[in-house]
């Protein structure tokens, strides 16, 4: 763990927050040098809000009807990010694409998690799309999120091989387990400032002190 202060997150959510969790696990913990000053829900259902009010965060849920107009939905969370001094903005399960107002407040500071090796398989569908395909190898990926959908600078990916026999639930399983483990990971990069985008576009990250 580093000397830094602790970073600040913005953990935005849709369903039943599990890498929440672990990211609450792992700064319970002592491994990662960071606060959740806010959880935002697009989903006054999702379990995740509960798993934030166990751990005393602050919590703020959406309706439909501010979704209705997706960048004022941005404007109001962004806004909100803001004035929790918000250093990034890690989308964790969350099933709605950032716009301008979010990520020119947070530029390059938005982090999204991916089920598939990005640039293959992107979209909602992409264990199964993955499973299905055939493919021998899949895993993980985090990247800066953009005004794309799956695209974004990359900054880590974790290779998983697939089992022959496995069913698409078993590497669904797999999948979270390194999720669980990758995103705090990346997280504590950032906390040791170890992470930086270029001017190419390309993630640099800094070897360890």
């Amino acid at each position: 763990m580093s000397g830094h202060e602790p970073i600040k997150l913005g953990v935005l959510i849709s369903g039943s927050g599990t890498n929440l969790q672990a990211i609450i696990d792992r700064i319970a913990e002592g491994t990662l040098n960071a606060t959740i000053e806010l959880v935002v829900s697009s989903r006054p259902s999702a379990y995740g809000l509960k798993r934030a009010q166990a751990a005393g965060i602050q919590t703020l849920t959406l309706d439909k009807a501010i979704y209705a107009d997706p960048i004022q939905a941005d404007m109001v969370i962004a806004t909100e990010l803001k004035q929790h001094n918000v250093d990034y903005v890690v989308m964790a399960g969350y099933m709605r694409m950032v716009h301008d107002p979010i990520l020119a407040t947070f530029p390059n500071r938005v982090l999204n998690l991916h089920p598939a090796l990005l640039p293959s398989f992107k979209g909602a569908h992409a264990i199964q799309d993955a499973y299905d395909y055939g493919v021998k190898v899949t895993g993980v990926t985090v990247h800066f999120a953009d005004n794309r959908y799956d695209c974004g600078p990359i900054i880590a990916q974790r290779a998983l091989p697939v089992e022959e026999g496995w069913t698409v639930d078993e590497l669904e399983a797999h999948i979270h387990e390194i999720e669980h483990q990758l995103y705090p990971d990346v997280i504590e990069l950032l906390a040791e400032g170890r992470v930086h985008v270029g001017d190419d576009g390309k993630v640099r990250i800094d070897p360890a002190a």
